[in-house]
């Protein structure tokens, strides 16, 4: 396969589709705002539940994720999520 397979037509598809549903970060839980600028730490990126690194469908809807691109970012490669710390007001 000749370039980058995150350029072609399936995957832009894919991106889209999961777009246009407007769920949540599945990382954070709060909304994502979709006029954001792609560089905006707080925009949508794709994110794989499993990581590509680790075996992961590039192409999978089962594997794609709503996420922020910060949220996306500090997660990295890494299976589990790191779970948000409890305050100690409660």
């Amino acid at each position: 396969m000749a370039g980058n397979p995150r350029n072609g037509r399936p995957y832009r598809r894919l991106v889209a589709a999961v777009k246009a549903t407007g769920l949540p970060c599945w990382l954070c839980g709060h909304d994502i705002d979709p006029a954001l600028d792609a560089r905006h730490p707080l925009s949508f990126t794709l994110d794989h539940l499993v990581p590509l690194s680790r075996g992961g469908s590039l192409l999978d809807p089962a594997n794609a994720r709503s996420a922020h691109r910060r949220c996306n970012s500090a997660r990295g490669n890494r299976t589990s999520i790191k779970q948000p710390r409890a305050s100690r007001r409660w």
